[in-house]
C-alpha cells in the first residue's frame, strides 16, 4: 500500500478531517481498495454516526494491491499527521511482510530540498478493533439548507455560551436557532435569502432538539469545505455534511433529543 498527499491544501485536509474524527471515537476502522477509503464509526453514546468516503483521485498517489482494513488509535494517527511541517508530501505505507504496522513520512519531492526541510519518519501499530459497518439508508429529507463553514462555526460558538441544547426551526419563511440557559437566551434567526441553498416541503414545519455541546466538539468546523449542508426531517436523524472534493465526502448523522 502506498498513498501520498502532495498538495498542500489536501494534507491540510486530510489533518483537519482527523481532528474532528477523533473527537468522537478514540479507535477507528477505515476500509481501503483500490477506489477509495471509506472511514465510519460512532461515538460511544452512539448519538453520532460518522462516514467519510475519499476517492483515489484525492490523492497524489494511491496504490493499493488488496482491499485492506485498517484498525488505529485515532488520537496517535492525528499527532503523526499534525506534526508540524511546512512539507506538503505526506506519505502513507504498509510493508507486504509488516501488516501490523504502518508508516507515515514527511519527505520532500524535490532532488534538492530547501535548508531546513527535514524528512520525518514514524510507524504506528495497528490495533484490533471490532466495528461493523452499518448500511445507511437512503433518506429523502423534508428540509435542506446550506450555509458557509465561517458563519456556522461562529454562531454554533456564540449558542454554546447561552445553553447545552439546540433547537432548530425550519419553516418556509425563515430558520431559527436557538438555545437557552442560566446565562439567558440566545437566538438566531436566519433568512432564506442568506442562505447558499434551501428547500422545505410546501407547508412543513421542522422543530428539533440536539445536544449543541455535542455538535460543536464533533461535528462543527470550517476546515473542511467552504460550505456545510444540513438536511433533516421530524423523523430520522440529522445530517451534516462536508464536500471534501473530487467526490469525497464527510456525513455526520446526529440523533435529536427526545422531549420529555
Amino acid at each position: 500500500m502506498k498513498i501520498h498527499i502532495c498538495d498542500k491544501k489536501k494534507k491540510d485536509i486530510f489533518v483537519h478531517l482527523f481532528q474532528t474524527l477523533k473527537n468522537c471515537s478514540s479507535s477507528i476502522s477505515m476500509k481501503i481498495n483500490s477506489g477509495l477509503i471509506h472511514i465510519q464509526g460512532m461515538d460511544k453514546s452512539h448519538v453520532c454516526l460518522f462516514d467519510a468516503k475519499i476517492n483515489s483521485n484525492w490523492f497524489s498517489l494511491f496504490e493499493i494491491k488488496k482491499e485492506i482494513n485498517l484498525s488505529f488509535d485515532s488520537n496517535v494517527f492525528y499527532s503523526i499527521i499534525s506534526t508540524k511541517s511546512d512539507l506538503p508530501d505526506l506519505i502513507i505505507t504498509m510493508d507486504e511482510g509488516d501488516e501490523d504496522t504502518v508508516h507515515i513520512h514527511f519527505i520532500p519531492q524535490e532532488k534538492e530540498p530547501k535548508k531546513g526541510d527535514f524528512k520525518k519518519f514514524f510507524k504506528m501499530p495497528l490495533i484490533e478493533y471490532d466495528y461493523d459497518e452499518m448500511e445507511i439508508p437512503s433518506v429523502d429529507y423534508d428540509a435542506e439548507f446550506s450555509l458557509s463553514s465561517k458563519q456556522i462555526t461562529e454562531m454554533f460558538s456564540q449558542l454554546g455560551n447561552f445553553g447545552n441544547d439546540i433547537i432548530i426551526k425550519c419553516t418556509e419563511q425563515d430558520i431559527s436557532l436557538t438555545t437557552n440557559g442560566v446565562s439567558g437566551e440566545m437566538r438566531v434567526d436566519i433568512p432564506i435569502d442568506d442562505l447558499g441553498d434551501y428547500s422545505i416541503i410546501e407547508d412543513e414545519e421542522i422543530k428539533l432538539t440536539y445536544s449543541l455541546s455535542y455538535i460543536n466538539k464533533m461535528c462543527i468546523t470550517n476546515k473542511l469545505s467552504n460550505d456545510v449542508d444540513f438536511l433533516l426531517s421530524n423523523n430520522c436523524p440529522m445530517k451534516i455534511s462536508y464536500d471534501l472534493g473530487d467526490n469525497s465526502v464527510l456525513h455526520f448523522f446526529i440523533a435529536p433529543k427526545i422531549n420529555e
